[in-house]
């Protein structure tokens, strides 16, 4: 085909100008999120992975398609030697430590200690077996596919690697779109995942380091060796809770747009550099700052979309389409190739399905789980090209035997769906595994597992050192992340001296997670796991101990000369920007006797945050002493969302200091003569309120009284039990009514003006 053909304006402008380079760079990025995009797209459609979509996306682009199709406009676009495929390579270098970036920030560390015997056996019989297996194939491979025959043993070992990990990626997204993610079975296939992926990577960064060296020397060996596992041991222990403290100081103290995603780029490249430094491979480094980056208790969600939003819709169509572009399957119009191609994925698969299902075997999983783990560890999917793409860089692979593997990652992965899918069809649903399962589904409606992070504000009075032994039980119980903004010490009477509130919270976080933790081992000695390996997983023990200091911050509150309560208001609402789920105020001091008229400070905070808040309120005429166990809460409940909500703090703080709940619902009484025809519709309506609320306090193993009373005026009947049943803390889920002041309804202000305890006001 002419040249010229393919000479329209916009090349045409391009070589008239020294930025001809650029704008070909361009125009291949362009082309291949476009293409990229679009395939994966369809793939998805068809239920396989996107990443397949964008590595096809390269090889249509490349020399297989285009390049065969219209040789002249593929060689002006993507030529071979040129200064703008550096460039490109750049980019996709970038790409693969952003890939394993976020790989690690995924790799869940509770599930696999949670599963680890079984999915420990599996994932090293499954590693093992293909291992032997590519390092044999690499040994008996012809010298035409070796770029230097005399480092074939580099070459074996990288084969072999290739052979033996799977793609935690691939295996996650169908466990994911089959709904057996939750499933025990599928615990162990993606704890399993996850440990073939950790231990592929680290022995890649072994491999890619001799490779650099083009021999194995002794002492650079063991440099390697010991260096690595200083480097492993330093940041799952120190350098963990640094990371987590920077992540921390960086959100909380930088105004500008997305601080933590810059920190997070360059503590992934430092982590390359001192991996590459050690002589091992930078992706090592870019692992494990990503599983460190994913444990740290300051990272939310939100930060991890705004992360994987650049990567999926830039670095991950450049990277797997420039792996397609290296793939001439051409090749394979050789009958030998061909051969060698079908002998490939022959081995690999022969040697990932023997050695996983044996493995499953071995940890004690029945025939048909075992064959279900086998089919889920075959796929590789973009582990596979990226591992290929790592040794075509280094020059241990050729491009055929690069085109072989990758080849090979694409009809594994391709297979696992449907193979996985009709496994999975025919493992039962054990009986306890029913009943966990419907617990979990229960649990979808609750409010509190999605709090991440929660502000709160306390003053130094008296009703600020109540307030903040509350927060700290809803804090330590529940695990949240914190920063404690403390008001400077003030003449209020009664104050405690040397405790500070932010004290006091922390000591009742640490006895509240304590607590937690007993009442997990006393429940695994209770029923311990079952010889079943899958019963035993369920079984043991997931929650990691929490250290408070770790999840919480202290910040002075600093109010700026004579200034009015107003920048107190405004200090928080700044903070608050930085991103929280949760506000706790315990600011003002008392209220005044019956009275429900908050500071005007809490009114404008209350009125200016947007998230879910709890506000303590307590009159300056309450008695009540200091450090008196909290043993009985009542929680007024109607079963509307915001009602629950409430039931749901005031459980999460019963469970850090085992006190009892009392759930109590009141209803309106009817006219007599609707009594009897509407009797058989108001009792259920109340118990199915109730019965929701025995479920919640269940599930949190924490005790429950249930009462249904009526009566025409509701806050009498709520104010009268408070009475009666000596309640310590009444917690009140409820929203807020416009008007000129801060009002919660006239029968939550009847409550806080007449309560005998402190009340907890809780809006979602």
């Amino acid at each position: 085909m002419p040249a010229r053909i393919f000479d329209f304006p916009l090349l045409t402008a391009a070589m008239g100008h020294g930025d001809n380079a650029v704008l070909v760079f361009f125009a291949q990025v362009m082309l291949l999120i476009i293409l990229g995009r679009v395939l994966g797209e369809a793939m998805q459609r068809v239920k396989q992975p996107a990443v397949i979509g964008q590595l096809l996306a390269g090889i249509i682009l490349g020399p297989s398609v285009f390049g065969t199709l219209w040789p002249e406009a593929h060689a002006a676009i993507f030529p071979v030697h040129s200064s703008d495929r550096p460039m490109l390579n750049a980019v996709s270098e970038l790409g693969v430590l952003m890939l394993l970036l976020v790989t690690g920030m995924e790799t869940d560390l509770a599930l696999v200690k949670r599963v680890r015997r079984t999915a420990a056996i599996t994932s090293i019989a499954g590693i093992v077996f293909p291992f032997a297996c590519g390092f044999v194939l690499g040994e008996f491979l012809p010298a035409s596919l070796l770029p230097d025959p005399n480092r074939r043993l580099i070459t074996s070992l990288f084969l072999a690697t290739a052979l033996s990990i799977s793609s935690v990626k691939i295996v996650a997204a169908v466990l994911q779109e089959v709904d057996f993610l939750r499933r025990n079975l599928g615990q162990i296939i993606l704890a399993a995942a996850i440990l073939d992926d950790t231990a592929g990577w680290t022995i890649l960064a072994f491999i890619g380091g001799l490779a650099a060296k083009g021999k194995i020397v002794a002492g650079p060996l063991l440099i390697s060796v010991f260096g690595t596992i200083a480097f492993l041991v330093f940041c799952f222990t120190i350098g963990r809770r640094w990371i987590a403290r920077l992540i921390r100081w960086t959100n909380d103290n930088f105004i500008i747009e997305m601080p933590v995603i810059s920190l997070i780029l360059v503590m992934m490249i430092g982590l390359a550099l001192v991996t590459n430094a050690i002589g091992v491979h930078t992706v090592l480094g870019a692992f494990v700052a990503g599983i460190m980056i994913g444990q740290s208790p300051i990272l939310t969600k939100h930060i991890q979309e705004e992360l994987r939003g650049l990567i999926v819709a830039l670095f991950m169509p450049v990277f797997f389409g420039v792996a397609g572009l290296s793939i001439d399957l051409k090749v394979l119009r050789d009958p030998h190739m061909l051969e060698l191609a079908l002998l490939l994925i022959g081995v690999a698969s022969l040697g990932k399905l023997g050695g996983c299902y044996v493995g499953g075997l071995l940890g004690r999983l029945h025939s048909m789980e075992a064959l279900a783990v086998a089919f889920a560890m075959n796929a590789r999917g973009s582990t596979e090209v990226i591992l290929a793409t790592v040794g075509l860089s280094m020059g241990v692979l050729d491009q055929k035997l690069f085109t072989l593997i990758v080849l090979m990652a694409v009809v594994t992965t391709l297979c696992m769906p449907p193979l996985l899918r009709w496994a999975l069809t025919h493992v039962p649903l054990r009986e306890e595994e029913k009943k966990r399962m419907e617990a979990e589904a229960a649990e979808k409606r609750d409010f509190m597992p999605k709090l991440e992070r929660a502000l709160v504000g306390l003053d130094h009075s008296i009703a600020g050192h109540f307030a903040s032994t509350y927060a700290g039980l809803l804090i330590g119980s529940r695990h949240l992340t914190a920063t404690v903004m403390e008001g400077s010490e003030s003449d209020d009477k009664g104050e405690e001296g040397s405790s500070s509130p932010a004290k006091r919270l922390l000591e009742a976080a640490r006895g509240a997670a304590h607590h937690v933790e007993a009442g997990q081992e006393k429940e695994t000695k209770e029923h311990p796991p079952g010889r079943d390996p899958i019963d035993a997983a369920v079984h043991a023990a997931h929650t990691q101990k929490i250290h408070v200091e770790e999840l919480v911050s202290i910040v002075s509150l600093k109010k700026r000369g004579h200034a009015s309560g107003d920048a107190t208001a405004d200090g928080i609402l700044a903070e608050a920007k930085n991103g929280y789920d949760l506000l706790y105020l315990g600011i003002g001091g008392w209220l005044p006797a019956r009275s429900a008229k908050f500071p005007p400070t809490v009114e404008k905070i209350v009125r200016e945050f947007t998230g879910s808040i709890a506000l303590f309120c307590v009159h300056e005429n309450y008695d009540g002493v200091l450090d008196t166990p909290l043993t009985k809460i009542l929680v007024p409940t109607t079963g509307a969302d915001y009602s629950r909500f409430g039931a749901e703090v005031a459980v999460a703080i019963a469970k850090g200091c085992a006190a009892t709940v009392t759930a109590l619902h009141v209803s309106l009484p009817t006219l007599e003569s609707e009594r009897h025809r509407r009797s058989s519709e108001s009792t259920p309506s109340g118990r199915a309120i109730i019965d929701d609320m025995v479920a919640l306090a269940h599930r949190e193993a924490v005790h429950v009284v249930t009462k249904i009373l009526s009566g025409p005026v509701k806050e009498n009947a709520i104010l009268n039990e408070a009475i009666v049943g000596e309640h310590q803390l009444i917690v009140l889920g409820t929203k807020q009514r416009p008007g000129e002041t801060l009002n919660f309804g006239e029968s939550v202000s009847a409550i806080i003006e007449h309560a005998p305890c402190p009340v907890l006001i809780v809006t979602s």
